[in-house]
């Protein structure tokens, strides 16, 4: 299961500042040995580097899930996602008719200083044609990013020049907010998604959150769903502007690795007002951690579904060639004592589809209670301070339990989806017709899908080979024109537009809601 980037520390260096070639350190050199004999007596030219990875991958497996090495590539795109910041010119884009479609341009980036606009759509970089060859993202990617300081020749084509105009952008540094979206549900309760922990995640939420309390938040949902995790120290910080002084956040231990004790401080930006946070199975590792202390401080709310158990620390080790080794080196325990991380001992990847199976079916056992592997069922037991009886070990058990809503999640939807119909049907059509909205208020209240459009996306998905029954795409409509709804939203009012329409419906919020007006001070953690 991919649970996006999992490493814990922010500081990278090794404990003796350096680290060696793969092999140049083992006490018997064996492998280094085996590498030169290769190397020069092989009958066919062979690369060394691709035997180097291999040996080292065959040694991870035998270690747990999430030990990992980083090929270069790798390494760097997972320091951008959790750094908050690359070097590039500051745009979105989708490729549509093997032309890169402007979806967005990043206020104050330096795309905006140019002519480039939302609509454009790019057909060469730097003379190297991006149209009609089928070229790779991951391409497009390498041309578009640079030094900070350099220059890119963009070819781009629009109604006001049909034909292609030259732009040239100055690459620059872009920063990333890791606050997905925040904004109010209501009068009184703010809403703050984040989908992963990085370097700047603390300072982007106190951010947003003293935006949302000058509109007058006393209460606040933070949703941690589909958050894979990422660094320790962002997911400490983040606890700890819910937590008064010197409560204990989480403490980690190892083998090779003393007990560590993270404690909150008296800077937080939220300690009083009533708190939901959200969690599903994809809530991982960092996610964990605030979710944990959350819970066993008795400090709000845990709504959703059971989170994904990744209780274990990794520190980077890198390598002189830009790799780097993600090491396990300790688990973590919330402040009762619990560790969360599920076994990996029964084999794995088939062992996680079946339990996480299991969870997002919503199984129950007799007495109403989520499905809880055996596994963990005979772990110790820990109290709050409020008397709720907490157990380790499988992840964390939401104290409200919200079962996946799979209505309408047919397979039918699942195909267009994955493949990219929905987009491109909304790109290459309603794009055109749509007028853009007054607000995105007015866009949320009362845009609809005209039904035309919805036959003619059938009709389109059919022609591209997905075929389905009436019966199917009937069921299959509610989720469709919310998804339909929700990209158009982004089209023209970014991520705040995606997710208000996305979350007009969302149980889980609803469910929140519904405690936070029905228990201001949410002192009754458990739903009775």
């Amino acid at each position: 299961m991919a649970i996006g980037p999992k490493f814990a520390k922010e500081n990278t260096s090794t404990r003796n500042g350096s680290f060696m070639p793969f092999g140049a350190g083992d006490r018997s050199g064996k492998l280094e040995k085996i590498l030169g004999i290769i190397r020069d007596n092989y009958v066919d030219p062979v690369k060394l580097d691709t035997l180097q990875h291999l040996a080292i991958k065959d040694i991870l497996k035998k270690l747990d899930p999430h030990s990992a090495y980083l090929p270069p590539e790798d390494k760097q795109q997972q320091d951008e996602d959790l750094d908050g910041s690359f070097t590039g010119i500051g745009i979105e884009y989708y490729v549509l008719q093997d032309t890169l479609l402007v979806t967005s341009v990043t206020p104050g980036g330096p795309a905006s200083h140019s002519a480039l606009r939302q609509g454009d759509r790019i057909i060469a970089i730097d003379q190297t044609p991006v149209a009609g060859n089928n070229i790779a993202t991951s391409e497009i990617s390498r041309l578009i990013r640079g030094a900070n300081g350099s220059t890119v020749d963009l070819v781009v084509k629009n109604a006001r020049y049909p034909d292609g105009r030259k732009v040239t952008i100055t690459r620059g540094n872009i920063d990333v907010s890791s606050i997905d979206v925040a904004y109010m549900l209501d009068r009184q309760t703010g809403y703050v998604k984040i989908t992963r922990f990085g370097a700047q995640t603390d300072r982007d939420f106190t951010t947003a959150i003293k935006k949302l309390q000058k509109s007058g938040m006393k209460n606040l949902v933070l949703d941690l769903r589909d958050n894979g995790g990422g660094y320790l120290s962002a997911a400490t910080a983040l606890a700890d502007e819910f937590l008064s002084d010197k409560k204990l956040i989480v403490y980690t231990e190892g083998e090779h690795e003393p007990r560590t004790d993270y404690l909150a401080t008296s800077e937080g930006s939220f300690e009083e007002g009533g708190l939901v946070v959200l969690i599903n199975e994809n809530s991982a590792s960092a996610s964990e951690i605030v979710a944990g202390a959350i819970q066993d401080l008795d400090r709000g709310t845990i709504i959703g579904r059971r989170s994904f158990g990744k209780g274990l620390v990794q520190e980077q080790f890198p390598f002189g060639d830009g790799s780097a080794l993600n090491l396990t080196i300790a688990r973590y325990y919330t402040p009762l004592g619990r560790s969360i991380q599920r076994s990996y001992k029964k084999g794995s990847d088939a062992y996680y589809e079946e339990v996480g199976n299991r969870f997002r079916n919503g199984e129950v056992n007799s007495d109403g209670h989520h499905y809880q592997d055996s596994t963990y069922s005979k772990e110790k037991s820990f109290k709050t301070a409020s008397g709720r009886i907490m157990y380790g070990g499988g992840g964390i058990m939401p104290d409200i339990y919200v079962p996946l809503d799979t209505a309408g999640y047919t397979d039918f939807y699942s195909e267009i989806a994955i493949k990219g119909f929905l987009n491109d049907f909304i790109y290459r059509n309603l794009l055109r017709s749509a007028t853009t909205p007054v607000s995105l208020e007015e866009f949320v209240h009362n845009y609809q899908v005209d039904e035309r459009d919805y036959q003619h996306l059938l009709s389109y998905a059919g022609e591209k080979g997905v075929k389905t029954t009436e019966n199917i795409s009937k069921a299959s409509k509610p989720v469709i024109i919310s998804e339909m709804k929700a990209i158009l939203a982004r089209y023209f009012f970014g991520e705040d537009g995606y997710y208000r329409v996305i979350n007009s419906g969302d149980k889980a919020l609803v469910r929140s809601l519904e405690l936070m007006n029905k228990d201001k001070k949410l002192v009754s953690y458990r739903d009775k």
